[in-house]
């Protein structure tokens, strides 16, 4: 599991941290299930995963991932400022934060996209989709180095 901080003495308890991971893993998760991936390879035919086959319920479950995690970076942002003189963000959480904020924009163009009477030119809609998929990649390519370089945590003590 990724940590958010590096010692024990942090300004999030485990339990924080394990809400951090579930929420990850459900986007990445509903994610995948953006492209019809589960069905065809058969995932959804596994009792408990047949929603995986719906589009509109991954998507919907994805959109509610998307809201519980601003909702927990909304509450982590203030927790850190109280105590940032007592914390400083490693270089790989800095790296992971800015990837988690482009792809936080990304997925706000691409529900803007999705509204009535919004209108985007095919090409950049394509660059935006690629874009939120490439960050994504990105993200969870550089949490598994962090992880296997022993450098998971977002911050540690000053």
């Amino acid at each position: 599991m990724a940590r958010l901080i590096e010692q024990t003495s942090s300004f999030v308890s485990r339990g924080i941290v394990r809400v951090w991971f579930g929420i990850m893993l459900l986007m990445t998760v509903t994610g995948m299930g953006q492209m019809p991936i589960f069905k065809r390879y058969y995932i959804a035919d596994i009792p408990g995963l047949g929603w995986l086959a719906d589009p509109y319920v991954v998507h919907w479950v994805h959109y509610l991932g998307a809201i519980a995690l601003m909702g927990l970076g909304a509450w982590l942002v203030p927790v850190f400022l109280s105590q940032r003189f007592r914390f400083r963000f490693t270089a790989s959480g800095v790296v992971r934060l800015v990837l988690l904020a482009l792809i936080i924009i990304t997925g706000y163009m691409r529900v803007a996209k999705n509204l009535p009477g919004f209108h985007w030119s095919a090409a950049l809609t394509v660059f935006i989709d690629w874009s939120h998929l490439g960050f994504a990649m990105l993200l969870g390519i550089a949490a598994i180095m962090a992880r296997l370089r022993g450098s998971a945590a977002y911050v540690r003590l000053r």
